[in-house]
């Protein structure tokens, strides 16, 4: 086997500490295994150990986020590579640290580890930033829940009226109950734009048993929303700072249907603008995990489930799927619908997802916008095929059909 590095380093990444083996088999030789903390100071001290054994490539395994403080400090000398532990196991009953060092680097040295993806900084910050966006919305959507599980064991009925209690005349009708406002009638008075015509109905759902318990709970969660709110703000702000230098790549993104904004935003957080890192369209939906997995022994295959990963880009993508199949005549409701009536559903529509994210590398790659094929491009393709189907499927329904070549 070829050796491909012969001045190496494997990193084995833990909390507190890392296992360090150098593997240099050029003069001068070293084979050596020190153990550092993680802590800034000897970080630097093992970036000066390794630079002083001249080694040029250096690869860590993947262990939660631990690895991004070693690799933030080490990029700068070192050619890095960061491995899934998946794709590394060592020989069962022969794990230690020392051992798991000294096999991450024979691997590094013949060439065996599949690089991970790690964009470059900037899209990392971004990506930061839209994770974190997630888990706040997420976060007011749970306190919404619990203002409407209070309300409820109140006996007050407001959800069964508004269709969001946390709109102009929710919040205003919330605030006078925590006041300590109790007249069903003064309560509705508060409603504001359309939620006027449903005054008779309001009146009888405030009708119920409100305690200054209720009151405590519903100011708890109130302000714990609009401390979310203030943060969601100002995580949008710091956004739209992030994507001012590849604004023009999500803008492209958003001409796919069912694409919104927000969307493009997770798409470019998660996979970047440059799309030299994928070689083909194919490598990228690997990555994401959204085409079948690779699972044949003697030939038969055993599984086409899609790999576990990363939820954010599936997520977003497949919500966007959702609304893009709605868009009539489109090339990607055409194939949602062929799909379903076989696949069923749920593969359908991680199919479309998947023609989305292919459609994206070919936009980012190429720097052009979205054109539809249309909802007729499957029959334009096969017209023969679609020809003899549908005359077998008139014959089924007892028609005598013949063909003719229109003029």
């Amino acid at each position: 086997m070829d050796l491909l590095y012969p001045r190496c380093a494997g990193v084995d990444v833990h909390k507190d500490m890392v296992m360090v083996r150098v593997r240099c088999v050029s003069e001068p030789r070293v084979d050596e295994t020190r153990s550092f903390a993680t802590t800034t100071g000897a970080l630097t001290e093992l970036q000066e150990w390794m630079s002083a054994q001249g080694v040029t490539h250096v690869a860590m395994e993947a262990t939660g986020v631990y690895w991004k403080p070693v690799w933030h400090l080490l990029e700068e000398h070192f050619e890095l590579i960061l491995a899934n532990a998946q794709h590394i196991k060592n020989v069962p009953g022969r794990k230690t640290d020392v051992n798991d060092a000294a096999w991450i680097a024979d691997l590094l040295a013949h060439g065996l580890i599949r690089a991970s993806f790690v964009p470059p900084a900037p899209i990392q910050e971004l990506r930061d930033l839209t994770r974190t966006r997630k888990q706040l919305v997420r976060e007011i959507a749970q306190h919404s829940l619990r203002i409407q599980k209070t309300l409820e064991d109140a006996n007050l009925k407001l959800g069964s009226v508004l269709s969001n209690i946390l709109g102009r005349s929710g919040r205003a009708i919330l605030g006078a109950l925590i006041a300590g406002e109790r007249d069903p009638e003064k309560l509705a008075d508060l409603a504001q734009g359309h939620a006027r015509k449903k005054r008779a109905a309001l009146i009888e759902a405030l009708h119920g048993r409100i305690t200054a318990h209720h009151r405590s709970l519903l100011k708890i969660h109130l302000n714990l929303i609009a401390a979310l709110e203030q943060a969601l703000e100002h995580v949008d702000t710091e956004v739209g700072k992030a994507l001012a230098p590849i604004q023009e790549g999500a803008r492209l993104l958003t001409t796919i249907p069912g694409v919104s904004d927000l969307t493009a935003h997770i798409v470019v957080a998660e996979i970047g603008v440059d799309m030299a890192r994928f070689p083909t369209a194919g490598h990228l939906l690997s990555w994401a995990t959204m085409c079948p997995r690779n699972d044949e022994s003697a030939g038969k295959r055993r599984s086409t489930r899609t790999r576990k990963g990363a939820p954010w880009l599936k997520t977003a993508l497949v919500t966007a799927a959702w609304a893009a199949v709605r868009v009539k005549g489109s090339y990607l409701q055409g194939q949602f619908l062929r799909l379903k009536a076989r696949r069923g559903a749920k593969k359908a529509i991680l199919a479309v997802a998947a023609s989305m994210l292919t459609a994206v590398w070919h936009m980012l790659k190429n720097s052009a916008e979205y054109k539809d094929l249309g909802a007729d491009h499957f029959a334009r393709r096969d017209r023969s095929k679609a020809i003899l189907r549908l005359v077998r499927r008139l014959n089924d329904l007892g028609c005598e059909v013949q063909i003719a070549q229109a003029a």
